[in-house]
This record gives C-alpha cells, sequence and structure tokens, in this order.
C-alpha cells in the first residue's frame, strides 16, 4: 500500500514538472518568435503588462503600467451596475472610442489597422463568469473575445487583445459577483473598479527602446552632413541622419521604417529637435469606477421599511380625514 501512495505521488510530481517545462517552453517560443516575426503585434498590448509586471498592472500611484508605453493620452470608458447581488452575472462594459478612418505604421514601417487592448481590475472575488452561467443573449454580446487572467493568483484581473478595433470599440465582460455566504474573505459593500485601455501601438518598448510609432529626435546640435537610406535585417527601409557638431564629430541617428523625416542634409539643428513627424494615432486611457456587492436581506429590509412608512402615512391621512369627520359633526350639532 505504502509503495503503490508512492509510486502515486512520484507520478503527479513528475506530471507536474513536465506541465511546467511545457508552459516555460511555449512561453519562451512565443516570446522569441512574437519579437521576430511579428514585433508590431507583441510590442503595445496587455501581454507587456503581465511580463512585466508579474504583481499587479496597476502603481501605488493609481496609473496603470500601460501608459509606460502607450505615451499619448486617449479616452476609456467602463461601465458597471451601481450594486450587484451575490453570485450573479452582470457586464461589465469597455468602451475604446477612436477614429477608425486612420491608420497607424506597423513594425515594417507599412499602414495597418488599429488593435486595442484592456487591462480591467474587478475587485477581488470577482471574476470571469464560467460558459454554464452566462446567457445566450449575453453570448452574443461578448462575441468571440477571449479573457485571460493577468496570473493564477489575480483571476479578477483581466486582460483583453490585441484585437481588431473596428470590430471591438465595445467590449463586454461578463463577470460572476463572489458569494460571502461561501467565502468568508468577501464582505459586502463599495468596491473600485479599474480599467486601463489602449489603441494602436505603444511608442516604447518595455526594454525602454523606441518603437518605429513615435518621434525621433536629434541628440547633438550641428549640421546635416548626410541622409543615408539603408534596409534593415528584414528588408525594409530605414534612414542614417548624420549630424555634424562644431567639434567636428559625427553622430548618426538611426530613423526605423515608418516615421517621415521631416529635415534635410544641409540643414542646421539642436539637439532635441524632431528629425521626423509623429505617426501616433493611438494612446491609452484609464478610467476608474465603484461597484457595491449587495446584500439582499438589506434590499428586502429596505423594502419593507419602505412599506410601513408609506403604510404609516396612509393611516396618518386616513385618522386626519376621520378627525376632520368628528369636528364637522360636532360643529353641526
Amino acid at each position: 500500500m505504502r509503495n503503490a501512495c508512492t509510486t502515486a505521488r512520484l507520478t503527479r510530481t513528475a506530471r507536474a514538472i513536465t506541465k511546467t517545462l511545457l508552459i516555460a517552453i511555449a512561453t519562451l517560443t512565443f516570446y522569441f518568435t512574437s519579437d521576430l516575426a511579428l514585433p508590431q503585434t507583441a510590442a503595445a498590448y496587455p501581454f507587456w503588462a503581465q511580463q512585466t509586471y508579474p504583481e499587479t498592472p496597476r502603481e501605488p500611484t493609481g496609473r496603470i503600467v500601460c501608459a509606460n508605453c502607450h505615451l499619448a493620452a486617449k479616452p476609456a470608458e467602463v461601465e458597471v451596475p451601481q450594486s450587484v447581488l451575490p453570485d450573479t452575472v452582470f457586464k461589465a462594459v469597455v468602451k475604446i472610442p477612436y477614429d477608425t478612418s486612420v491608420q497607424q505604421v506597423g513594425a515594417d514601417g507599412s499602414k495597418v489597422g488599429l488593435n486595442v487592448g484592456a487591462v480591467l481590475m474587478l475587485p477581488e472575488g470577482f471574476k470571469i463568469a464560467p460558459a454554464d452561467r452566462i446567457s445566450e443573449e449575453l453570448k452574443e454580446e461578448v462575441g468571440d473575445v477571449y479573457f485571460q487572467p493577468y496570473s493564477e493568483e489575480k483571476d479578477n484581473v483581466l486582460l483583453v487583445g490585441p484585437i481588431p478595433g473596428e470590430q471591438y470599440q465595445e467590449i463586454v465582460f461578463p463577470v460572476l459577483s463572489p458569494n460571502p455566504a461561501t467565502d468568508k474573505n468577501i464582505h459586502f459593500g463599495k468596491y473600485s473598479v479599474h480599467l486601463g485601455a489602449n489603441r494602436g501601438r505603444g511608442q516604447v518598448y518595455p526594454t525602454g527602446e523606441k518603437s518605429n510609432n513615435t518621434v525621433y529626435n536629434a541628440s547633438a546640435t550641428g549640421t546635416i552632413s548626410k541622409i543615408a537610406k539603408e534596409e534593415d535585417e528584414y528588408g525594409n527601409a530605414k534612414y542614417l541622419v548624420n549630424i555634424q557638431t562644431d567639434s567636428g564629430e559625427t553622430t548618426v541617428e538611426t530613423i526605423p521604417p515608418g516615421p517621415e523625416l521631416i529635415v534635410s542634409e544641409g540643414q542646421s539643428v539642436t539637439a532635441g529637435d524632431a528629425l521626423t513627424n509623429n505617426p501616433n494615432v493611438g494612446g491609452f486611457g484609464q478610467q476608474d469606477a465603484e461597484i457595491v456587492l449587495q446584500d439582499a436581506s438589506r434590499v428586502q429590509w429596505l423594502i419593507a421599511f419602505i412599506a410601513l412608512v408609506m403604510l404609516a402615512q396612509v393611516m396618518l391621512v386616513l385618522k386626519k380625514k376621520q378627525v376632520e369627520k368628528v369636528q364637522a359633526a360636532e360643529l353641526n350639532f
């Protein structure tokens, strides 16, 4: 019997180790292949917040970390009910508006449509509703959107994206509220909801390097002596801008595919001057909301209290009418 238990324990351990290794290999494969093959889809979405900030996507200042890469400010909205009852399914609606007629620059410098992504931080205990709890009507509103938990420990923090912005300027999250009766760590009361939503690619990679979706500036003061056009490792055109300083030194600024040059050879520039236009048409926004986890018995007692007050008011009016009739009869008598 003891040998059988030991064998079963070793089998479970081996399975756990195998699963961990497979997840690690898949993560590394996605990380490197997305950087080399499709850098434009891996460089500006909630995935990077999950990898770079594993604990939480919200800083102590209240800022969602997506703002570290998406430098332009754009509006974002989240709509949740004012209050919900325990163990009920409701919808949180995230709106990411933008002009669908505009296009951004891809990693290869070509014009492409904008994708959108979002980080929705629900209160602890709240999570995506299981499929068997979602109504058919709500399923139609949700569509084919995939909701990913931020981590195994934080299933109340949800990631979405990148997904096509033209189809998903409004994202519906089916949320299941917790039940304090079954979870003693949950209490009735008011809670905060935090949203971070972006559209388009970021201007800075998590490594601190600029993407090709931002302005490139001169790092030195001098005269542009030469502008050379070359191809990068993917065969896309890039520019090398040579700036000769007053001391005779030459500084080379590399402009990746995408931004358009607004300077020419022989032009004098000062450190910090823009060498390109700003191709960015997207941005990031965040919003906070509040939701109340309401106790059903409190609602029932409130209804009973209101009914009692209304009954008392009616009885008071009837009593007043009765007194008036008695007074009228005494006067006539």
